[in-house]
Order: structure tokens, then C-alpha cells, then sequence
């Protein structure tokens, strides 16, 4: 009971029925419509008004009289787990105390709690009568029950808080998918329903030898001219990812990822309370034990007035400063590779332009091929660089394991969305943008500067989007299906000799499942993909879809991990989902930029407008217009034509100017309109939800007056 109140345990006072649901269940109640994500998922824990507990009034609490089960298995670990963490084995002054210390010096191999018994579920036992695990495994980890709602309540109460709100950010985050997805995929069959009425589609292929244009690379290394009208599918598919449509839905998008971040915090929040754990915080934290062992100093602790081990702070910013030059430097490495598949991607295209079957398609396929390229490069140097974040992470000596899994989570995501996100920057803004034109092109180590596809970047830019997220959630999904299978088996092997020894002792079998190594990656991976599905979604639709159809898998990948293949964590509290809230807010403002600028000037949009107003409503002549024709000093064997907004002489034109003008201010509204409703949609939503507020009161007048004893007058 001492470890109870000092760890600050939240103790029963009155017990009710669960009320916990969420708004599906409650719109389709409501439409009397029927409802086959529903499930019905037995020993349901119940939902108490509770308070913070305390051994002088132990009688006032429910289940006070059975001592055996008044504390839960998860409270009782987390008892076990304080008592051997802080427990001194060796002399207090050189920092020898705890568990984890002496995992450190492999004293021990493991320490863990163990599972409630076995995962396999028998034949003919009630539902009722299966254990916790077991419970879990039917009901939530399996593929069987893949559109049924997650059992939140029986998660937390076997994993804890921390895993819980993992597990129910997810939840949360694939549900808000789903309307996301929905009017993606409308957009897309928007864009497939008028893509042969796509007027200046329409003039492409029919143009013949109307139009020639300009050679692809230098005539003097084999490239020839080519008529637009080669490349007429080409147009055709542009319209997909670049049509009205994508324009709403770039809007649309930025409003939800304002709104679901808004929304999240309600859901935290009656997470939280529904927990207790709404006004947990963590205590003051004792050193790290890698910290403690490897410190050079003792010192007393401001706070504590303990004597624990020191690391000069001096010392410590310096090796700070050195991780951070050496994240500088990994990200000059990505960007390096990055110049490297730009130039794959031009050398490969120079012999594919040569071939009169292949020309229309020579830089559709090598940007594909380049995306391939590309997406195997960043796979391995994502593995590389987070092994040398820890390694670096180590060296830097931070003090307490916040700190320590804070400057992890900073150095990985940055080089995570610089590693990622880099090639595809470059394509939706810079790529195509400093050619220069026939007589004065620009060339970078001898070779022309790479030009959009025929398509357009726009669609370049969609097919990035799909190799690498795409690819990367089918590795990712290849991984957590054979890594932990595999870890398993040669634990198994080195515990077991390969020979069967039959019968086996609980914590035998739970030591040959994979160790728990957190929730880190499960965080990183969701994150990045907020990013595909937010920051470029202008230029493809489909991604919350993908992202969605990804989720519904990961749910269940992640389940069945934690349930079969991994060790049982100790049961940590937490009330949210820590730094990567800040890190989707960052995102989610990054991504109303980001298309903006998408929009403005990648996309096609804005042209066809102005020459909409100025010229031709219906777009007839716009490709003609949009075509200049090749200076008469140009160098090439005849005149051609090439996509730009020049005269004769090579010169930008007056109609390049307004339109310039007309994209920056289109920059300034798009971005001032959706920040603007973005604060207003903040300001309306409340982090709490009124009537949580009502009851957080309600509650602690009520555990107040449950707990008040009256105190007879002192006489003096």
C-alpha cells in the first residue's frame, strides 16, 4: 500500500457500467441502421468514480476488504517493477541501484512481467472463462475481426494507458481516414468521368504533326524532334491528378487535418479521464541506468538532495551540437543520392528517347524506374542513420529517459522527412523549372538539366507518391509479419537447443518471445504517412485510401505482435500521445503550404484560367498558346516548339509576369483562408468537451464528500 499512494494510484469509489462508444456507433444507432463493426467482447471492465489513494482511508474505497483483489495484475507490476527499479544492490554512491542497472552490465538477460497464461484459445471453454490474453487474441488480434471496433478498455487494461492511447490514436486517426478516402476516390472518377472531354487533352491528339517539338536532349548525342500528339494518353492521364477536383480536395484536406488534430484532443482528453490519468504526471525521473553507469561524476540532485551520477552540461551540448552536425551531414547524404537518381534518371532517359517505339514514354519510365531506385536507397538509409541516432543518442548522455527518447525522436523524424520527403520536394518545385531554353539551356556536370515528363510534373509527382509510400508500407508490412517470426525462432533455438523439452514454465515461454522494444516505430511509421497523405495530396487523391486499406491491416499486425510475439511491457501511464502531437501540428501547417504552392506552381490550374478570362473560355488554342517557338539562334537542325511562356527571342512574356503575380497572391489566400478557418475550427472546439468538464467536477466534489471526515474541535 505504501508503493500504492506513492506512486499515486487511483483507488475505486463507486462503480457503474461502462458508457464508453464513440460517435459511429452512436450516428448509426441514431439512423437505426445496423451496425457490423459493433462487438460484443466479454469481462468488459467496469468504469469507477475514483480519486487518489490513500492508505489513512483505505475502508472508504470499493473492494477495500479483499486485499487479493482490490489492486489489478497491472498495478501490482507496476509495484513490482518500482521496487525493483529503485531497489539498491551495490553501494547508492556509484548510481548501483535497480533493475535496469544491472540489465546493463548483463547481470541479468531479461526482466519482464509475464502474460496472463497461454495465447492458444481451447475448445469448448466459454468466452467468459478465457483469460485476458486469450480475450484479446478472439476478439481483437486476428484478421477474423479486422471491421470491428477496437476493444480500447480491455487493451488498456492488460497493456496499460501508454499502449491504449497508442492503439486508440490509431483507431481514431484510420476512422477520420475513411471520409478522406471516400472524396479522394470521388475526385479521382471525377477526373476519370471527364478526361476525354479535357479539352486541351483533346487538341494534343489531335494535332498530328501540327505541333513538333523540341528534342529532349541534345541532338548532337542522338535525340531527335517528336510531335506533341506522341504523347497523347500521356495528357490524358495528367487530367487524373490535375483537374478542379484536386484543387477542393486540397482544401478539403488541410481543413481535416486541422480538424482531426482538434478533434483527437476530445478524444485524448475523455481517453484521459475515462483512464484516471488526466492529471497524471511523471515524478521526478531517476537517471537513466546506461546514464548511471556510465557517468564520469556523482553530484546531489537540486530536487531530490540525493547524491546520483553527473555529466557536464557543457560537455553534453557539445556532443549535442556534434549528433546535430552529424544529422546535417546524413541529410547532405540523402540529398547527394538524391543529384545521383537525378542523373540516373537522365542518362537513362538519353537512350530511351533514341528509339522511336519508346520516345513517347522514355521519362515516364525513367522516372519510374528512378522511383524504384530511389525508394530502395531511402529504405536503407533510414536503417542505417536510426541505428547511428541511437548510437549517437547513447554517446550524448542524456540524463532521464525523457530526454533521452525526446532527442531520439527529434534527430530520426528529421532525417525520417528530409529522407523521404526530399525527392519529392524537388520534383513538385524545383524540377522543370531551370531548364532554360533551346540556345540556352542549363547544364549541370555536361548533361542538359532534366525537364518535366510529357505528362507533366504533376503526374511525375503522383507516380513518386505511389513507388515510395506504397512500396514503403509493403516492406513495412513484409517486416513486422517475418522480423518478429524470425526473432522468435532463434530465441527459441538458443533457449532450446532446437530440441523439444517439452513442458515449459511461464516465464520460459514468455523469455522466447521477441523483446518489447516500444512504440517508437509504430509512431514514426504512422507519421510519415500523415505526411504522404496530407503535405502532396493535391497531386494524388488516392492516398488516404492507400493509407486507410494500410491501416486496417496495421491494427491487427501490431495486435497480434503484442499479443503472441512480444514480451508483456510493464503497464506505463500516460494521458496522451507525447512530442508527436507537435510533430502532427507541424505537419499538418507544413502540408496547407505545401499545396498551395502545389497548386500554384506545379499544377496546370491557374494557367488554364487566366487564358480562360483573357482568351478563351472553352480553351481552344491553349496548347498552341502555351508552346513557344525556338529562338532562330538556337542551334537546332529546324524550329521546334517547347513548353513556356516565351517570344521569339527567348524572352518571358507579359502573360508570365501576371501570371506569376496571380500565383503568389493565390499562394497568400489559399494559405490566409485555411489558417484562418483553421483557427476559427480551433477556437469553436474545445479541447474538453463541455460535459466531460461538468462531470470532472462532479466528480471530485462527490470523491471530496465521500472522503470527508469530520474532525472533532481541538481544545487549547
Amino acid at each position: 500500500m505504501f508503493y500504492a499512494e506513492e506512486l499515486n494510484f487511483r483507488a475505486p469509489l463507486q462503480a457503474h457500467p461502462n458508457p464508453s462508444s464513440n460517435w459511429s456507433e452512436k450516428a448509426l444507432t441514431k439512423l437505426k441502421a445496423p451496425n457490423i463493426m459493433k462487438i460484443d467482447v466479454p469481462n468488459k471492465p467496469l468504469d469507477f468514480m475514483t480519486c487518489t489513494f490513500k492508505r489513512s482511508k483505505i475502508n472508504k474505497f470499493l473492494g477495500s476488504e479483499n486485499k487479493d483483489t482490490f489492486f489489478s495484475n497491472t498495478d501490482r507490476t507496476r509495484v513490482v517493477h518500482e521496487i525493483l527499479a529503485s531497489t539498491t544492490y551495490g553501494k547508492r554512491k556509484r548510481a548501483e541501484v535497480g533493475i535496469d542497472r544491472l540489465l546493463e552490465e548483463d547481470i541479468f538477460q531479461a526482466a519482464y512481467p509475464l502474460h496472463d497464461g497461454p495465447d492458444v484459445i481451447p475448445p469448448n471453454v466459454q468466452d467468459e472463462d478465457l483469460n485476458k490474453r486469450q480475450v484479446l487474441k478472439k476478439y481483437w488480434a486476428r484478421w477474423g475481426v479486422w471491421y470491428k471496433y477496437q476493444p480500447l478498455d480491455h487493451i488498456r487494461e492488460y497493456f496499460g494507458e501508454k499502449i491504449g492511447i497508442y492503439f486508440a490514436w490509431l483507431g481514431f486517426y484510420t476512422g477520420w481516414l475513411l471520409p478522406a478516402s471516400i472524396i479522394g476516390v470521388l475526385v479521382f472518377l471525377y477526373g476519370v468521368a471527364t478526361m476525354f472531354s479535357y479539352e486541351p487533352a483533346r487538341q494534343i491528339c489531335e494535332s498530328g504533326g501540327d505541333f513538333l517539338m523540341c528534342p529532349l536532349c541534345d541532338e548532337a548525342i542522338g535525340c531527335t524532334f517528336w510531335n506533341i500528339s506522341d504523347i497523347c494518353l500521356q495528357a490524358q492521364i495528367t487530367y487524373l491528378f490535375d483537374n478542379p477536383g484536386t484543387v477542393f480536395y486540397a482544401v478539403f484536406m488541410s481543413f481535416w487535418a486541422v480538424s482531426f488534430l482538434e478533434y483527437w484532443k476530445r478524444k485524448q482528453a475523455s481517453l484521459a479521464h475515462h483512464w484516471d490519468v488526466m492529471d497524471f504526471e511523471e515524478e521526478e525521473e531517476r537517471p537513466r541506468p546506461q546514464f548511471a553507469a556510465r557517468a564520469p561524476m556523482m553530484e546531489k540532485n537540486a530536487i531530490t538532495g540525493i547524491t546520483e551520477p553527473y555529466f557536464p552540461e557543457d560537455t553534453r551540448k557539445r556532443r549535442w551540437l556534434t549528433g546535430i552536425g552529424v544529422l546535417c551531414g546524413m541529410v547532405v547524404l540523402v540529398l547527394i543520392f538524391m543529384l545521383g537518381v537525378i542523373l540516373y534518371r537522365v542518362l537513362i532517359s538519353i537512350p530511351l528517347s533514341k528509339n522511336d517505339l519508346l520516345r513517347p514514354n522514355a521519362q515516364s519510365i525513367a522516372s519510374m524506374t528512378g522511383a524504384c531506385v530511389n525508394l530502395v536507397l531511402i529504405m536503407a538509409l533510414g536503417q542505417v542513420y536510426q541505428r547511428l541516432a541511437g548510437i549517437l543518442n547513447d554517446w550524448e548522455m542524456h540524463r532521464t529517459q525523457t530526454e533521452y527518447e525526446d532527442n531520439l525522436t527529434f534527430k530520426v523524424f528529421v532525417f525520417q522527412f528530409m529522407n523521404f520527403f526530399s525527392s519529392i520536394f524537388y520534383i513538385a518545385f524545383f524540377k522543370g523549372k531551370f531548364v532554360g531554353y533551346p540556345g540556352n539551356y542549363v547544364y549541370i556536370f555536361g548533361l542538359r538539366n532534366e525537364d518535366c515528363a510529357n505528362g507533366g510534373c504533376l503526374v511525375e509527382l503522383a507516380q513518386q507518391l505511389v513507388v515510395i509510400m506504397i512500396g514503403k508500407q509493403m516492406i513495412n508490412n513484409c517486416q513486422e509479419v517475418a522480423v518478429p517470426k524470425l526473432k522468435q525462432f532463434i530465441q527459441r533455438w538458443k533457449m532450446r537447443g532446437g530440441a523439444d523439452k517439452g513442458d515449459v514454465s511461464r516465464w520460459e515461454e514468455d523469455y522466447e518471445l521477441v523483446e518489447n522494444e516500444g512504440l517508437f516505430e509504430e509512431y514514426l511509421e504512422m507519421i510519415i504517412q500523415f505526411g504522404f497523405i496530407t503535405v502532396f495530396v493535391a497531386a494524388f487523391p488516392l492516398a488516404p485510401l492507400f493509407a486507410l486499406l494500410n491501416n486496417w491491416i496495421e491494427i491487427r499486425l501490431d495486435g497480434a505482435k503484442y499479443i503472441s510475439e512480444v514480451r508483456r511491457s510493464v503497464a506505463d501511464r500516460a494521458q496522451d500521445i507525447g512530442v508527436w502531437y507537435d510533430i502532427l501540428e507541424f505537419i499538418a501547417q507544413m502540408a496547407v503550404i505545401s499545396n498551395a504552392f502545389l497548386i500554384a506552381f506545379t499544377s496546370e490550374f491557374l494557367p488554364r484560367q487566366m487564358y480562360k478570362y483573357q482568351y478563351e473560355w472553352d480553351l481552344h488554342g491553349y496548347i498552341d498558346f502555351q508552346l513557344a517557338h525556338s529562338p532562330n539562334n538556337s542551334g537546332l537542325s529546324k524550329p521546334c516548339r517547347y513548353k513556356d511562356f516565351r517570344d521569339d527571342e527567348g524572352n518571358l512574356t507579359k502573360f508570365y509576369y501576371q501570371l506569376l503575380a496571380v500565383r503568389l497572391g493565390f499562394v497568400i489566400l489559399f494559405e490566409h483562408f485555411v489558417f484562418g478557418v483553421g483557427r476559427l475550427i480551433d477556437f469553436a472546439v474545445p479541447d474538453v468537451p463541455e460535459s466531460l468538464e461538468v462531470k470532472i467536477k462532479r466528480e471530485a466534489y462527490m470523491a471530496k464528500q465521500a472522503l470527508q471526515e469530520v474532525q472533532a474541535p481541538q481544545k487549547f
